[in-house]
């Protein structure tokens, strides 16, 4: 029976103790998270192979070659996006533990709201700095979107062209490259529909991938934005709440004040009521 008993003890202490971390992680800053590092990988990863597949494009079907000096033609703006996106990658990486860590914090001192003060202090300046730096980044991945839309809506044009290209009849159309500023104003690279390239380039894989890719991107973009809106709202809750703890433990640090001094006039009018009447 004793056996019986200490089996049901440790299962108790088990579940409780599985309830008591359950209790402690920051749910909300961890969805934010998952939401942020799919976004981040999707648009690192599809934006990436997006470029390398318009270099791709732009070589085989649109004949522009890489200038051989070091100026600055598309060639090497893609090659600059290329690195800005590792940076992206590595950055929001570190950033999303950093902002997992700070929930796990002040998760922590919001549960233990008669804690030391200082926890909840340090929680509160952390939050109001990632609150600033979290609402920056939402505006920068407002301006990616923005930028990432762009070779969205130029691939459209391609590809919906393609997919329509037999009910153009007699219609010549073109694309000039000039008009979207990849080449300068005195370059003409441009392909019309009934070129051998137009043809070849509708038919190959690269500009659906192509394009389907950027469509990706953009996707994740998007994903991110929406997980820096969530940051904020968690953030936001966790500088209220933990600003609620600090006024609370004042009130009970005031309260116990008042009580010790209440009891110690107590305590001294005692001890001269008794020497008074001995």
């Amino acid at each position: 029976m004793s056996h019986v008993q200490l089996l049901c003890n440790n299962e108790n202490w088990c579940s409780e103790c599985c309830l008591k971390c359950l209790s402690g992680i920051p749910y909300a800053s961890l969805i934010a998270t998952i939401l942020l590092y799919a976004g981040v990988a999707l648009f690192c990863g599809c934006g990436h192979e997006a470029l390398s597949g318009t270099v791709t494009i732009l070589q085989t079907y649109f004949d522009v070659v890489r200038s051989p000096v070091d100026a600055l033609d598309v060639f090497t703006m893609i090659d600059i996006l290329k690195y800005v996106i590792y940076g992206v990658a590595a950055a929001f990486f570190v950033y999303g533990i950093l902002l997992m860590v700070e929930g796990f914090f002040t998760t922590g001192a919001i549960r233990d709201l008669y804690g030391d003060f200082k926890i909840t202090t340090c929680g509160r300046c952390v939050s109001s700095w990632f609150i600033m730096l979290t609402y920056i980044f939402l505006l920068a991945w407002l301006g990616i979107t923005a930028f990432t839309s762009l070779p969205v809506f130029v691939y459209f044009n391609i590809w919906n062209t393609c997919q329509n290209v037999t009910f153009l009849g007699n219609t010549d159309m073109c694309f000039d490259l000039r008009q979207f500023g990849i080449v300068s104003i005195n370059e003409e690279k441009k392909i019309c529909t009934k070129d051998d390239n137009f043809i070849k380039m509708c038919e190959s894989n690269e500009l659906d991938l192509t394009f389907h890719l950027f469509v990706c991107a953009l996707a994740g973009a998007g994903a991110a934005v929406i997980a820096m809106v969530h940051y904020l709202m968690v953030l936001s809750a966790n500088w209220a709440y933990v600003k609620d703890a600090c006024r609370m433990q004042k009130y009970e640090d005031i309260k116990s004040k008042e009580e010790q001094e209440l009891h110690d006039i107590h305590s001294t009018r005692s001890k001269e009521r008794l020497n008074a009447y001995t």
